[in-house]
């Protein structure tokens, strides 16, 4: 039987989507920790078992060089290249999972999950990624005392800058629209309000991305609360997405480029500059991106 599909009322912003007002309180909590709670162990279960996968397709692809559970090793660590796209290719599921919390556990169309518009506002995404990689660019530079980079290509830098340049920005997107996207939307139904939505969002990436280093959190949690931010006050995915597809370029080129992409992938601990430059160059983004969305008078609430 088909699934019949719902828009969202109109006025509401961003996380409020999924927010029925007909709906008594209790019963749209219950379906907010339910939805978190399912989409949280659905990516769990879901993106190892498909890196997994996608480790032995290539170690078979390669012709089974030395013991699949080294090769495997590897892989998840990023230090060969196929490892990146599996990696990356597993973490791409998240769209997958967001769209079906959406649309089959809440029944609203999926292209709410976008933006208020609905669906993805292409022309506004794309000025944001401009303005974002002349940002994060400045902003990068600052971190390190304005120094020439040192570079010393790791080996297989080609295949690595391919990877990079084709799976990066599915990843990153796909961490939007799960973290900022989805469970902002849910968190949202659980809190009855936005922001604090957009805070317990924020907590769950720092708390699934970042170690025991309370720089490093702090960096992954205030990363989420601008990101969070930015969702609201621009009505949609696009900037957030922009802005992180940008930052996870830079990094991973320029770890290829300096030491290697594994060696960036097991960054336990960072700097006050490695702190406090990228969170100023994040926030630059969105102020950025604000201004131009009412420059395009992109929508920031349902019609």
């Amino acid at each position: 039987m088909a699934i019949e599909l719902r828009d969202p009322e109109s006025g509401l912003s961003y996380p409020e989507t999924l927010v029925t007002a007909a709906e008594p309180f209790a019963q749209r909590s219950v379906a907010g920790v339910l939805g978190t709670f399912l989409a949280v162990v659905t990516y769990l279960v879901v993106v190892p078992i498909v890196a997994l996968a996608g480790n032995m397709a290539a170690w078979a692809l390669a012709g089974s060089p030395g013991e699949f559970k080294d090769y495997a090793a590897r892989a998840q660590a990023m230090e060969i290249p196929a490892g990146m796209f599996t990696r990356h290719l597993a973490v791409a599921c998240l769209i997958l999972i967001a769209l079906a919390a959406v649309g089959w556990f809440h029944r609203v169309r999926v292209r709410w999950l976008f933006s208020v518009q609905p669906g993805f506002r292409w022309r506004f995404g794309f000025l944001c990624f401009a303005a974002s990689l002349v940002i994060l660019s400045l902003a990068g530079w600052a971190e390190t005392g304005f120094a020439t980079l040192a570079v010393t290509p790791q080996a297989d830098f080609g295949w690595f800058l391919a990877m990079i340049i084709l799976t990066t920005p599915l990843q990153a997107a796909a961490e939007e629209i799960f973290f900022r996207g989805y469970l902002l939307q849910s968190l949202t139904l659980v809190a009855r309000n936005k922001w604090v939505g957009v805070a317990l969002s924020a907590a769950l990436f720092a708390f699934f991305h970042a170690g025991t280093d309370p720089l490093l959190f702090s960096y992954r949690f205030g990363f989420g609360l601008i990101a969070g931010a930015i969702v609201v006050l621009t009505g949609g995915l696009e900037a957030g997405i922009a802005a992180h597809v940008v930052n996870n370029l830079l990094s991973f080129t320029t770890a290829a480029l300096t030491t290697s992409v594994a060696t960036a992938l097991v960054v336990t601990t960072i700097t006050w500059n490695q702190l406090v430059f990228p969170l100023l160059g994040f926030a630059a983004c969105g102020a950025v991106a604000v201004a131009l969305g009412r420059k395009l008078r992109v929508a920031t609430q349902t019609p």
